[in-house]
């Protein structure tokens, strides 16, 4: 009679299957039982593009992993997802393509939605959300509303990009690098408008010193965060106008180099410019404010463009030697950074000395490496040193002066010791149509009336022509513009501002674990359960604002008494880029050096335009580079669980990943010799013995002790580190083991197999619970409990002895792993290899390492 053949391995009516059963079986809905320790599992939510890339399943697989993981080690995890789907391409759709934004938006969420289940990530979809949704962003302005009775969000003029034909406001994204408008190519124009602003400042001292909690997140992140953030201590020195009664105050890190200050300059949007330009220079100062006002902040403060400047004709007072200095404004100086105005101290400053080289200004040495160091420079001295030509602070340390010059000056009343942050107050306003409505109303008597709680969500109106032009396309529908003032009843207008796509995500983490909440925005007892929380997921290119802006709002919220915790999370791993073979022409500019991989011949790489030889690297994945790797075609041609494998093989998690089709194929291979090795056991028969472990013999041993190896290394790979990589190798040295292995019929066989599947499974999770099944067993593997390993079966009976002659390897034992100094010697003396080398010849000494070898040295 022939034996029932075998399955082979089919990855995709595998994958189908075992998605449709957890479905069914509701394995990944969040436990509502609070008697085990949670862990909150959170990969950054995408933009609904439309289509997962290869970055997209990287991100997620590594956050699958843990949550599964985590199950299997006994936590009640939750693991959401959802859309950060507001935001400028669905508007930019709907005005190139007349598809309204929402429906864009949902198509896409519904074709994400669809890739992202065929991976078989274990979500729980019920807590899915869209910031797009009235029910999220209902909370969204109410949140806005928290700020505002807290005093943290304001009105104020700011700058914006200006398209003067299309009459409307532009993203940064939406200007070219020749400061041209994206759609119309006008030149853009910066403009003032009023806008809404997050008093972020306020908590800057406490997100600085936060970080320090921070003991989970990359130092790299930490560090961008601490820059960002800028924090400086210095002086605030004041400078009285020539013939005024005004002064301009100036924000210095060195008043330790005051003596030198040879001109002043201000921002050309100060509000002293005007008062300060001489009716001479007043055509020329105005032609020149007119001028920078088309640059973007980038270009005016950008290191390699030569600094312009203009005198206005007034004049300052040096207030620590009462000399009289010209006053200029440059385009480097920005009104919203400091007090909008700098001293010029060209002696100790490098872009002062280039400055002041270019237009002709003193240049006044009052800082020296030592006493009696020479005065004349070539470039600027920015080191600390000894003060000269600075009055009588002459002769002091320039640490030192820092503070003497700061006490003079508070004594004088011309300045004070202040501490200065680099960040800057949130500009959270956007003349768009698909984000959240700002919910306030402006009443010709009552002013900024915030929209009653009842009346939330202020709901985005559907019937609007989205045309790219004229202004805000909500300041346009009068329909929806004008309402009644909720307080006093007079003809007011809604304000017609949207807010910055970053609030919706600053805060998302917060509602996944009551999701479903139409009372509230969420209980208390259940975000102070789950939050913060334990793994985030994400790229580096988020390490500032959406990181900084999320602890910020979670700052902010916890001090409206909404929650008892201060950060919202505890470890952060920032995954590497997917990187794909590409090929470049170093012969062509722009985007047209890199040709697509699919028009290349890997074998003979040359341009099939011109037959140029191409250069061949590895770069991150983009359209443009035309080097992705569809999701899609390696999931049908191998399946999911070996896209998992190599995604996580290839790299440690927060490294990048070159894309390499031969490494996914090994994968493949393996995943193929582990459903061979456990359907030949199954098939076989399944050992239901139980292993008396003081009985075994030698194989069984040597099978044990590699089974609890593997259990003890891949554990610490995958509890702290995530190196993946190599829990995977372990998981591969397993696998030979029991291929190797020659006691089938053991029970420590058995475990073996059992062990190799049920680690096996939180990385290949399909295949996983299908070789569960067919080892006879009714639950799904990831319902199991994570193996601990046996201290006692690490421990070998014997160990291999290697013997050198003269430092040689000659041979090896076997030996008691007990065996002490004495004992080795005796073994290797005795053995075959020793006698054969060391009989009738002269020992002058042996040499000894337990548990390595034994060298014999001859006379």
């Amino acid at each position: 009679m022939e034996s029932p053949q075998k399955p082979s391995y089919q990855p995709a009516a595998i994958e189908e299957k075992w998605q449709k059963t957890w479905l069914e079986l509701g394995l990944d809905k969040t436990p509502q039982d609070t008697n085990k320790p949670k862990f909150y599992a959170l990969s950054m939510f995408p933009y609904p593009s439309g289509s997962l890339h290869m970055g997209h399943v990287r991100n997620y697989t590594i956050t699958d992993v843990i949550a599964r993981l985590k199950r299997m080690q006994g936590y009640r995890v939750l693991h959401p997802m959802g859309w950060d789907a507001f935001g400028l391409p669905a508007e930019n759709a709907a005005i190139d393509r007349g598809v309204p934004p929402a429906k864009w938006t949902y198509q896409n969420i519904a074709q994400m939605r669809q890739q992202l289940q065929r991976l078989g990530l274990s979500l729980d979809w019920e807590t899915e959300l869209a910031t797009c949704s009235p029910d999220y962003y209902k909370w969204t302005q109410w949140i806005f509303l928290q700020f505002l009775q807290a005093g943290l969000a304001y009105q104020r003029e700011a700058a914006v990009n200006w398209d003067p034909i299309d009459q409307t406001v532009l993203a940064n994204e939406q200007v070219d690098n020749e400061g041209r408008s994206w759609r119309s190519g006008a030149i853009v124009e910066r403009k003032l408008l009023r806008q809404w602003f997050f008093k972020i400042t306020d908590y800057a001292e406490e997100l600085l010193n936060d970080l320090d909690k921070l003991t989970g997140w990359p130092e790299r992140v930490k560090l961008m965060q601490a820059n960002w953030i800028g924090k400086s201590t210095g002086a605030y020195l004041e400078f009285p106008i020539v013939g005024l009664d005004e002064k301009i105050g100036v924000y210095t890190t060195r008043p330790d180099t005051i003596y030198g200050v040879s001109y002043v300059v201000l921002a050309p949007e100060h509000p002293l410019t005007q008062v300060v330009t001489t009716s001479e220079q007043k055509a020329a100062v105005e032609a020149f404010i007119k001028e920078v006002s088309n640059q973007t902040e980038l270009e005016r403060t950008a290191e390699d463009k030569p600094k312009r400047g203009i005198p206005t004709g007034g004049k300052v007072i040096n207030p620590f030697t009462g000399e009289e200095v010209p006053v200029w404004i440059a385009d480097y100086v920005l009104y919203e950074y400091g007090t909008g105005a700098v001293m010029g101290v060209p002696a100790h400053d490098v872009r002062d000395f280039k400055f002041a080289k270019e237009q002709s200004l003193a240049i006044k040495v009052v800082i020296v490496p030592e006493v009696g160091a020479e005065e004349t420079l070539k470039s600027a001295y920015t080191e600390a040193g000894i003060l000269v030509n600075s009055g009588d602070f002459n002769g002091i340390n320039s640490i030192e002066a820092k503070k003497a010059i700061i006490e003079f000056a508070e004594k004088q009343n011309f300045g004070k010791l202040r501490i200065q942050y680099r960040l800057r107050d949130w500009l959270i306003s956007r003349q768009r149509y698909w984000g959240a409505p700002i919910p306030v109303i402006h009443c010709p008597e009552c002013g900024i009336v915030p929209v009653p709680d009842k009346d939330l969500p202020v709901q985005l109106p559907e019937d609007i022509e989205l045309s790219g032009r004229g202004g805000s396309p909500l300041a346009q529908l009068e329909s929806w513009v004008n309402v009644p003032c909720p307080t006093c009843g007079t003809p007011a207008k809604r304000e017609t501002d949207t807010m910055d796509t970053f609030i919706d995500s600053s805060w998302y983490f917060l509602r996944y674990p009551d999701a479903k909440n139409e009372e509230k925005i969420f209980d208390s007892g259940k975000v102070n359960d789950w939050m913060p929380v334990d793994q985030y997921v994400g790229g580096i290119e988020h390490a500032i604002l959406h990181l900084l802006y999320s602890r910020f709002f979670t700052k902010v919220l916890r001090d409206r008494g909404l929650f008892n915790f201060d950060e919202p999370f505890q470890k952060l791993l920032t995954q590497g880029m997917v990187q794909g073979l590409t090929y470049m022409n170093p012969n062509k500019g722009g985007k047209d050096k890199w040709i697509p991989s699919n028009l290349v011949d890997a074998n003979n790489p040359v341009d099939p335009q011109t037959g140029e030889p191409l250069q061949r690297l590895y770069a991150t994945m983009s359209k443009s580079k035309g080097n992705g790797v569809a999701p899609e075609d390696v999931i049908n041609k191998y399946g999911i669980d070996t896209a998992r494998m190599f995604i996580l093989f290839k790299a440690p998690p927060e490294k990048d990943l070159e894309w390499d089709e031969a490494d996914v194929e090994g994968q493949f291979r393996f995943l193929n010799r582990v459903w061979r090795l456990v359907t030949d056991y199954a098939a076989a028969g399944v050992c239901k013995q139980k292993a008396e472990v003081d009985k075994l013999n030698k194989a069984e041993k040597d099978l044990r002790r590699a089974i609890h190896i593997a259990i003890q290394a891949i554990t610490e790979d995958v509890v702290d580190e995530y190196q993946f990589n190599t829990a995977i190798s372990e998981l591969m040295k397993l696998s030979n083991a029991l291929t190797d292995a020659n006691c089938h019929n053991s029970p420590i066989y058995a475990e073996g197999i059992l062990t190799l599947v049920i680690m096996l499974a939180p990385f290949a999770p399909h295949i996983g619970d299908e070789l569960w099944q067919l080892l006879g067993n009714k639950n799904s593997v990831h319902t199991q409990t994570w193996p601990s390993f046996d201290p006692a079966a690490l421990i070998a009976d014997e160990i291999t002895l290697v013997i050198q002659i003269m430092g040689k390897t000659r041979g090896s034992i076997q030996v008691p792993s007990q065996a002490d100094k004495a004992e080795l010697e005796k073994y290797a003396r005795e053995s075959e290899v020793g006698q054969r080398y060391i009989e009738g010849k002269e020992i002058k000494k042996v040499i000894v390492v337990p548990g390595k070898l034994v060298n014999f040295v001859l006379g």
